[in-house]
């Protein structure tokens, strides 16, 4: 894979005030980060101490995103991947860069739980757009950019129904000019649906896919046609009895660049 970006237009972020949640959604955000703070705290304890022993290095990962109106924010993971390699903005579950308990962190979406504080802080939503890097964020076309006008969620319509290697072909790899050309647009669509009408109802079904699908349940995916609309997949197979998670599922999040980690 290569990460050369003379194929793509640069432009910056320009800030705004964005469009902040509803009241009630505010309120559900405080109510679930304190509870999810409070309920998971001897688990958060744990994981980090799994991090910081399984490989060097801080054991939450600190970096800069996309805010609401395009300010920028401190965003919070548990740190997947070893310190001091390079390598692509993009990165799949199967890149070497994870570390072992990194990759079961992203397999199980574990990594995201310090996002919670920023939740409650107000930086974040629980459901709505993925909070995107600067890096890739510049190169995001003019049709799509209207995401960051919203306030990026820990979890979201896409996160749980919009898989990459729908839009892309056999064999295709997650590269910079696929992300940002045929993902992210695609990806943008399938968030629209949300935002366009991000009621409590929708909320709250997106939280709950998203319980389903970190448990391992079949949600149907959302396939973008070429005309722009969005609509359910086919049923390619029948569910397996048993649910699993795949553990090699391309990625939908940017990786994490191991020299600004703080």
């Amino acid at each position: 894979m290569s990460e050369d970006n003379t194929e793509l237009d640069s432009r910056p972020v320009d800030p705004s005030d964005g469009i902040a949640p509803s009241a009630a959604r505010r309120a559900l955000d405080i109510a679930g980060a304190v509870t999810g703070l409070l309920l998971l705290s001897v688990p958060l304890a744990l994981i980090y101490l799994l991090v910081r022993l399984s490989s060097p290095g801080p054991g939450v990962f600190r970096q800069t995103r996309v805010g609401q109106g395009g300010r920028p924010f401190t965003m919070y993971k548990f740190r997947t991947m070893r310190q001091g390699v390079g390598g692509l903005t993009v990165t799949a579950n199967c890149d070497p860069r994870l570390t072992r308990i990194g990759k079961l962190l992203r397999q199980w979406s574990l990594d995201e739980l310090p996002q919670l504080v920023n939740v409650l802080r107000g930086q974040m939503t629980l459901v709505g757009p993925r909070p995107e890097t600067y890096d890739l964020a510049v190169h995001y076309d003019p049709d799509s950019r209207w995401i960051f006008d919203h306030r990026p969620g820990l979890t979201g319509v896409s996160e749980v129904r919009f898989r990459d290697f729908d839009v892309l072909g056999p064999g295709e790899e997650v590269d910079l000019v696929n992300y940002i050309e045929r993902i992210v647009p695609a990806r943008v669509a399938v968030d629209a649906l949300y935002l366009r009408d991000p009621s409590m109802r929708q909320t709250l079904r997106a939280l709950w896919d998203t319980v389903k699908h970190i448990l391992g349940f079949t949600i149907p995916p959302l396939q973008v046609a070429p005309d722009g609309t969005v609509e359910e997949a086919p049923e390619t197979a029948p569910s397996p009895a048993a649910p699993q998670r795949p553990a090699d599922a391309p990625a939908r999040t940017p990786a994490e660049e191991p020299g600004s980690a703080a």
